[in-house]
This record gives C-alpha cells, sequence and structure tokens, in this order.
C-alpha cells in the first residue's frame, strides 16, 4: 500500500485534528466591542448575564425588577466601555454597575424581607462559655455524603439564600457563587475588608442553621 494512501486511511493518520476555539478573554471581547463589534457584546451578555441575574435578586423583590436593572447594566456598559480603564476586572466593573442600579430599583420596590445585619446569626445556645461550638459541626463537604439528596438542596439553599438580609445575601452570592476574591468584593460593595469578613460569616453560618434544620426535617 502507497504511503501516501496509508496516511490518509479510514483513521485520518497524518491529518492535523480538530482543534478546540480559544476563548475569547473578556479584554478581548472589550476591545471588539468598542470597535463596534455586536459580537463582542452578546458573547458577554451569554458570559455573566446568569450572575448579574442572581445578584440582582438579591437586591430586588421580583425576577422582573432584577431582569430590568440587568438590562440597564448592559446599557451602562455599552454606553461606559470607553472610560473603563482596566483597574479592575472587566466583572468586578460589571457587577459594581449592576448593585448600583439594582440598589436604585430596591429603593423604588423594596423587598419584603427585612432582616437586620447584626442579629445573632446562630443561637447564642450553641456556643460553650468560651465560644467554641456545644456539638462540632462537620464540614460542609462531609455532610454530603449522598450526592441525590444533595441535589434537592437547591430550592432549600434559594429559599435560605432569599432569608438573608440584603448585604450578607450578596457577599455570599459574590464570594460562594460567582467566586469573587474578598478584595474584588470590597471593591463591588464598597466595603472594608473587615466588614466583608463579618458579613460572609454571618450569612454562611444562617445559612447553615437553616440548612441543618432542613437535614433535621428529612430526618438525617
Amino acid at each position: 500500500m502507497p504511503a501516501e494512501h496509508r496516511r490518509s486511511g479510514a483513521h485520518g493518520v497524518g491529518r492535523p485534528g480538530p482543534t478546540l476555539r480559544s476563548v475569547d478573554t473578556d479584554a478581548d471581547l472589550l476591545a471588539r466591542l468598542r470597535a463596534g463589534d455586536d459580537g463582542a457584546f452578546v458573547t458577554l451578555v451569554g458570559r455573566y448575564n446568569g450572575s448579574l441575574l442572581r445578584l440582582a435578586r438579591t437586591y430586588v423583590p421580583s425576577d422582573a425588577v432584577a431582569e430590568e436593572a440587568v438590562q440597564e447594566t448592559w446599557m451602562g456598559v455599552v454606553r461606559g466601555v470607553d472610560r473603563f480603564e482596566g483597574r479592575s476586572s472587566f466583572k468586578t466593573w460589571l457587577f459594581r454597575i449592576l448593585i448600583n442600579r439594582a440598589r436604585t430599583a430596591g429603593v423604588r420596590e423594596p423587598r419584603s424581607v427585612a432582616l437586620a445585619d447584626d442579629e445573632p446569626a446562630v443561637d447564642p445556645a450553641r456556643f460553650t462559655s468560651g465560644g467554641a461550638w456545644a456539638e462540632p459541626l462537620q464540614p460542609w463537604e462531609a455532610d454530603i455524603d449522598d450526592r441525590l439528596v444533595a441535589a434537592t438542596w437547591s430550592r432549600t439553599l434559594v429559599q435560605a439564600l432569599d432569608g438573608l438580609p440584603p448585604r450578607q445575601r450578596a457577599i455570599v452570592v459574590l464570594r460562594d457563587v460567582e467566586g469573587l476574591p474578598s478584595d474584588d468584593v470590597c471593591t463591588v460593595l464598597g466595603i472594608s475588608e473587615g466588614n466583608q469578613r463579618v458579613l460572609l460569616h454571618r450569612g454562611r453560618s444562617r445559612l447553615r442553621s437553616m440548612l441543618e434544620a432542613d437535614l433535621a426535617l428529612r430526618g438525617r
């Protein structure tokens, strides 16, 4: 069999294989957006719209109002993209715009849930006189041995997040859902690192308490 035939056989030996399309970075997409590329804008919307809706929902009373805040955010991006200097990541800048829009919308249509950020996150009776847990808790990951059961927690988690005070809710979403580092969260929300740590701890503790209550109802 001729060598050239062997190289072009059924398995395509010798032919270049398919390659994955490189993923455009945010910086690439912003440069294209500044140049008037509508496709870059569509890609950015597809990449971040879900995250924006989740974050907006922590400030406003309904999905409809959240969607309005997100639309206004994207309009702000188009109007302000030439002024974005890249001192922070695009994601951080985007979230700051969203939070400003959502806070304004939240003032117009406040949420019905109003819990104070300074309430005790966990019943003080659950601690010893030295400040330790009376009954030490298992790590989050160790509590979820059965992945099928864990999957059913999604609605419980959404309800628990919805019941958090606004600043705790926003920080938990930014840190634990969107994966922003603490410095970026402080920039987005305009708070100190100390406040961020306290609010994150309180928010996580409230969620833990709610999930523990749900586990108790399930008889685990």
